[in-house]
């Protein structure tokens, strides 16, 4: 009898959640210039060599034992039967092949859930982009990976020699074996890991603890807190059918705003979605009084992990969307976000992963018993910072130009923000539930404009000083 692994608490939720309007699997969106004197076969043969590699590594050849999740808690078992033609999809777009047809296809793609019957993952190479370009679209069950998981296994397939050739496709690699994700010493035994666990107990109730405090008796809209967000279209039910957006700033930009304001990186990015979000609620007269809070993902992996699975954190932070001017409402953020930092950072390490699973419990209980879009949300909206690669890199050749990343939403979550920095490049995808928020791709044009009215608020301040 083939062996079994048990998932993770956290990993098996995501599993649990899933159904036709809540598909629970992420994506990316990489896109590639052809490489110099490339053939017109070039993709074509591309496809074929890709094919021909049928060794797959975990999590890659890895499905349910049991498709309708039976038992207490799922399980994973090797799959020898793989149909790499199911897997990999070979597409193009109609012309003109602009961005406007690749976002189309994308949303479509994204929108198709994932066979459980299966391993949980798709890869689509789409050719037909204008300017000699193509795309690769992967999603994958976060049951099985997240963000920056995910981010390690793509730079796994690239390269930052444009010669490198016959490179081999991530599932061949999967998440890599010995070197940094290796483990050193004997595996804890379950009176060790006990120990341990139970040793930050006392961390994490006193945590917990403040977290209830400050939900029922909430004075400080710094401190945001869980529960306390008000109800917006952003928190309705949703259907199956996704949008897809897209937004791309030079990371310098970024950083200058953030240098002149003393704030970080992603206290500018959460100002730019909240001011975005602001004008575009308030557009469609949907702008609540009260400031909408975002809940952010922060990753708890170590550095030299390379296992797939989830090692996510979250903390709540308030957007100050009732805020008109934009440098008040970054001060407002910046705030916020420190606050809420200061106490995750103050968590003993040992715990986070128990803390992060009682803290997020009444988030998944809540799609679990069907509640999500109907009670008041614990958020309002998800929005996530994903580290990429500092250097280009290259597949095949073929130099890798852009990379967005493409989430998964459920009832209560209509929209999802996140960005992913790539060689000096800060790409941000918008996915959002394509019957609950009418022309979404609108937020992706005021995120850039609110980032031109930072610019014009720093500059003005810079010039009244100096005079």
């Amino acid at each position: 009898m083939a062996s079994t692994i048990k998932l993770n608490p956290l990993d098996a939720a995501w599993l649990m959640v899933e159904s036709t309007e809540t598909p629970m699997h992420v994506g990316s969106l990489t896109i590639y210039s052809l490489p110099p004197k490339a053939p017109e076969s070039f993709l074509k043969d591309l496809v074929a060599t890709m094919r021909e590699h049928r060794n797959f590594a975990a999590p890659f050849n890895l499905k349910l034992a049991s498709p309708k999740l039976k038992g207490v808690l799922p399980a994973w078992v090797e799959d020898h039967k793989i149909d790499l033609d199911y897997h990999l999809r070979h597409s193009a777009l109609p012309a003109p092949g602009g961005e406007r047809e690749l976002g189309v296809l994308i949303s479509r793609l994204h929108s198709h859930a994932l066979d459980f019957n299966r391993p949980l993952w798709e890869m689509h190479i789409i050719e037909g982009l204008e300017n000699n370009r193509f795309a690769l679209y992967m999603k994958m069950h976060h049951s099985q990976v997240d963000g920056v998981g995910g981010m390690k296994m793509l730079e796994k397939m690239l390269s930052p020699d444009p010669n490198t050739d016959e490179m081999l496709p991530p599932w061949s690699i999967g998440r890599g074996s010995g070197g940094a994700g290796k483990r050193k010493g004997p595996k804890p035994t379950l009176q060790e890991q006990f120990k341990a666990q139970a040793s930050t107990l006392p961390g994490v109730v006193g945590a917990l603890r403040e977290v209830v405090s400050n939900t029922f008796n909430h004075k400080d809209a710094a401190n945001a807190a869980p529960f306390v967000a008000p109800k917006s279209i952003l928190n309705r039910k949703i259907g199956g059918q996704r949008r897809f957006a897209t937004q791309f700033y030079e990371l310098a930009r970024i950083k200058a705003v953030a240098k002149a304001t003393d704030t970080t990186v992603n206290d500018i990015f959460l100002a730019l979605c909240a001011g975005s979000l602001r004008r575009y609620l308030d557009e469609i007269q949907a702008l609540p009084n009260q400031p909408l809070t975002a809940g952010v993902p922060v990753s708890i992996r170590p550095a030299d992990d390379s296992e797939s699975g989830n090692a996510i954190s979250f903390i709540i932070a308030n957007l100050n969307t009732q805020i008109g001017d934009p440098l008040k409402r970054l001060r407002g953020i910046k705030e916020s976000i420190t606050i809420a930092k200061d106490k995750l950072q103050a968590m003993p390490k040992a715990g986070l992963a128990n803390y992060t699973m009682v803290f997020m419990a009444p988030y998944i209980l809540s799609m679990l018993l069907g509640l999500g879009g109907r009670t008041k949300p614990m958020f309002n909206i998800t929005i996530s910072n994903v580290p990429g690669p500092s250097q280009a890199l290259y597949f095949n050749g073929a130099k890798l130009e852009q990379m967005y990343p493409i989430s998964l939403l459920s009832h209560g979550q209509a929209l999802n923000i996140t960005v992913v920095s790539y060689a000096g490049q800060f790409n941000v995808g918008f996915t959002g539930c394509r019957d609950t928020l009418p022309h979404m791709q609108r937020l992706a044009t005021y995120m850039a404009e609110e980032l031109e009215a930072l610019e014009a608020a720093v500059s003005k301040k810079k010039t009244k000083a100096a005079a």
